[in-house]
């Protein structure tokens, strides 16, 4: 997501959001408190280098909808392991794009460890061991 992105969310200018990314926001993203857009906007600008590590869109591209978000909580540092977090909104869940998703971030950053986050953390570990990641904080 990128800081124009972020704080067009965070001051809930939806159509600047959404003219941005290029796909309508879903009502579950618009509920949302941010609270988690501020922290990484906050990341952003203290160092624009960890942008590619923070939250992205997920977008269903032949349905052109947003999906869910997903990226690392922040760039791996002198802990040389990143930890993943992810959201696949309601309507879009059970259909893999959570494990797409963690899938295209390890490829990207070439990380084998993955530590997953939120509630509920069921289908999250059930994610990890299903598919033979090494997971920590589950």
């Amino acid at each position: 997501m990128s800081p124009v992105f972020m704080e067009a969310v965070i001051a809930r200018d939806f159509r600047a959001a959404e003219a941005e990314v290029g796909v309508p926001l879903p009502a579950f993203f618009r509920e949302d408190s941010f609270s988690h857009l501020k922290y990484r906007l906050g990341m952003v600008r203290a160092d624009s280098d960890a942008l590619p590590w923070l939250t992205r869109l997920l977008v269903h591209r032949a349905e052109q909808a947003a999906v869910g978000h997903a990226g690392f909580h922040e760039p791996p540092g002198a802990r040389g392991w990143a930890e993943v977090g992810y959201t696949v909104f309601p309507e879009h869940r059970r259909r893999g794009y959570a494990e797409e998703a963690v899938r295209g971030l390890l490829h990207q950053r070439r990380h084998s460890t993955v530590s997953t986050s939120s509630a509920p953390a069921w289908p999250r570990t059930s994610l990890t061991r299903r598919r033979s990641f090494a997971a920590t904080n589950c």
